[in-house]
């Protein structure tokens, strides 16, 4: 059934939600989406979330950076050149997508969207339905590697012989320490051919522990926990591609299109974009 939210936050989905869907347990992308002022989730993503942002006042202003160091970072790939795309993770698709991004510079950009959300991938199909030769959406997680390269719709949308980009945005610390992270990420790499690209953002913990531990009980109840990687782990994930200028850093001073926020340190997220060699 539909569910009523507060004013001027409008209804959250319609009555056709997937009979899988656990509304006991938060999604990290329905609370995301929460925090980006989104309008899809539901009571118990945004109990998580107020958890989060009661931690880490700082917390919107993450998210928001975030999917800022989304466009800034499918923007340059689109303007060196590429023009396919696999988004892991890609929670629900709003304004600044990879997509609409990426065509407002090379028109014919192909996007393949991944996620694990029953709730996204039906909200995505819904939302770029009509672009079925550009966009694919598909239902699967990455810490199944096979499953994704080797999905009949991903296959048909990505010539994996050319090059295509890996976005994986705020997504690797949602596999936990004693998953092997590593590997997953290098099965993406290896299937890339010369040219192809990585982008990664990651949570750390800001150099407040103790802080960052307390926001992320936010995710003890979601279907997936959040963890905190370190600078060096992050950057290790790119293997041997090529990290440009200015390599892994926090998200405000990747590239910034003007001046970077005096609070730049508050954003406890890092990034990098890596071409193959």
């Amino acid at each position: 059934m539909t569910e009523e939210l507060g004013p001027g936050t409008g209804p959250l989905l319609p009555d056709w939600l997937p009979p899988e869907i656990d509304q006991t347990k938060a999604h990290p992308a329905r609370m995301y989406d929460y925090m980006l002022g989104g309008k899809n989730h539901f009571e118990v993503d945004r109990e998580a979330a107020e958890v989060v942002m009661r931690a880490t006042p700082a917390a919107r202003a993450m998210v928001t950076e975030n999917r800022a160091f989304l466009g800034r970072a499918v923007r340059h790939l689109a303007e060196a050149g590429i023009t396919q795309f696999l988004d892991i993770g890609t929670g629900l698709p709003g304004v600044g997508n990879t997509g609409e991004v990426a065509r407002a510079v090379q028109p014919e950009a192909r996007v393949a969207y991944v996620d694990y959300d029953p709730i996204v991938a039906v909200h995505s199909r819904a939302l770029l339905s009509g672009d079925e030769t550009r966009t694919a959406v598909v239902l699967a997680d990455v810490r199944e590697p096979k499953k994704i390269l080797g999905h009949p719709q991903v296959l048909e949308l990505l010539d994996f012989d050319q090059p295509v980009a890996v976005l994986m945005v705020a997504l690797l610390h949602f596999v936990g320490h004693d998953e092997d992270a590593a590997g997953i990420v290098a099965a993406f790499r290896d299937a890339l051919a010369p040219g192809s690209a990585l982008v990664i953002s990651h949570g750390t913990d800001g150099g407040q522990p103790e802080v960052s531990a307390a926001a992320r009980k936010g995710w003890d109840n979601a279907k997936s926990n959040l963890v905190v990687r370190e600078r060096a782990a992050i950057e290790a994930f790119f293997g041997d591609f090529d990290l440009i200028e200015p390599g892994v850093v926090q998200l405000p001073r990747w590239r910034p299109d003007g001046p970077v926020r005096e609070d730049w340190e508050t954003i406890w997220l890092e990034g990098g974009l890596a071409f193959k060699r």
